[in-house]
C-alpha cells in the first residue's frame, strides 16, 4: 500500500510550496509565509487553540505555533482561510498539470478518493474529520484534491497514534527523520525547535538505545521506526480495503500521471520536510 499513499501526498501537497500561497494568504490578511501554513491547514477545525493546533500537527515546537495561532484568526476567519487554500490548490495544480487538470481522469480519481474518505472511521481522527466534514468542492480538480487531504490527514492522524505508542514525540520524531537523512538539514528550523531542545531529544533517544554516540540510527532504533510505520499503515487501511485490490490499483494508475507532472514541473521539492521520498 505504500505506492498509493505516496501518490496521495504529492498529489495534495503542493499547496505547501506554490508560490500562489504569499499572494492568496496575504490577501486574506495572514502574515507571513507560517501563520498561512498553520492557519489555513488547521482553518478546518475552527478558530482553534495554539495547544489544539500543535497537538494536531505533532511535531512542531509549540512556540512556532503560538507565533501564528490564534492571532491569524484576528486577521482571518477560518471559513476564509478554508477558502484561500483551496484557491491556492487549485491554482497551483492547474500551473503544474496543464492540460491533465481537465481530464476526464481526474473526475474518476475524485469519485474514487470520495468513496475511500466516506469509508474511513473519524473516531480518533480529529484533523481528519474536520477535513471529511467540509463540503466537497464541485469542480473535478478541486474535489479531487480536497478527497486527497482528507486521505492524507486520516493516514496522519494515524501516524500520530502511532509515533504516542512508540513513546516518540514531536522533537524525537524529527530527530529521528533527521538522522535516517529522510528530511533536509534545516529541519529542527522547519518545526521550530530550539537548539537545546533539539539536543534534549537526541540525549533521550541516545539514551533509550535508538541513536548511537554520534548520533546514528541503531539496529533498535531501526526496529522502533519500522513498527511505527507498519502500525501507520495498519490503521490506514479502512479507507483502501473499502476500495478493494481492484479500486486502490485504478486510483493509483489515475493519479500516477499527475503525480510525474507535479515532480517534473518542480511542484515538490526533495528532500523535504515532510519526509516524503519520491513516488
Amino acid at each position: 500500500m505504500d505506492e498509493i499513499w505516496r501518490l496521495i501526498e504529492c498529489c495534495h501537497a503542493p499547496v505547501y510550496f506554490a508560490p500562489e500561497a504569499k499572494e492568496r494568504y496575504a490577501a486574506a490578511g495572514l502574515k507571513g509565509f507560517w501563520m498561512g501554513y498553520f492557519a489555513s491547514r488547521s482553518a478546518a477545525l475552527g478558530p482553534a487553540s495554539p495547544q489544539v493546533v500543535t497537538a494536531a500537527f505533532y511535531n512542531f515546537a509549540p512556540a512556532m505555533v503560538a507565533r501564528a495561532i490564534p492571532d491569524a484568526w484576528r486577521f482571518c476567519p477560518p471559513e476564509q482561510a478554508i477558502e484561500a487554500r483551496l484557491e491556492v490548490a487549485g491554482r497551483c495544480l492547474r500551473r503544474l498539470l496543464g492540460g491533465l487538470a481537465d481530464h476526464a481522469d481526474v473526475r474518476e480519481a475524485a469519485g474514487l478518493a470520495r468513496t475511500a474518505v466516506e469509508a474511513c472511521p473519524a473516531a480518533g481522527r480529529v484533523l481528519f474529520a474536520a477535513h471529511a466534514a467540509l463540503p466537497p468542492p464541485g469542480e473535478p480538480l478541486a474535489a479531487l484534491w480536497h478527497a486527497l487531504t482528507a486521505l492524507r490527514e486520516f493516514r496522519g492522524d494515524g501516524h500520530v497514534a502511532a509515533l504516542v505508542t512508540a513513546g516518540l514525540d514531536g522533537c524525537e520524531a524529527n530527530v529521528v527523520a533527521s538522522a535516517l537523512g529522510l528530511v533536509p538539514p534545516e529541519q529542527r528550523a522547519y518545526r521550530g525547535w530550539t537548539e537545546g531542545e533539539w539536543r534534549a531529544a537526541t540525549g533521550r533517544l541516545r539514551e533509550r538505545g535508538v541513536l548511537d554516540r554520534e548520533g546514528v540510527m541503531t539496529e533498535r532504533g531501526r526496529r522502533e521506526r519500522d513498527a511505527v510505520e507498519a502500525l501507520t499503515e495498519r490503521l490506514a487501511r479502512a479507507p483502501m480495503d473499502a476500495l478493494g485490490e481492484t479500486g486502490v490499483a485504478r486510483l493509483a494508475r489515475l493519479l500516477r500521471p499527475l503525480a510525474a507532472r507535479i515532480v517534473d514541473r518542480g511542484g515538490l521539492p526533495f528532500p523535504n520536510a515532510m519526509a516524503m521520498p519520491r513516488p
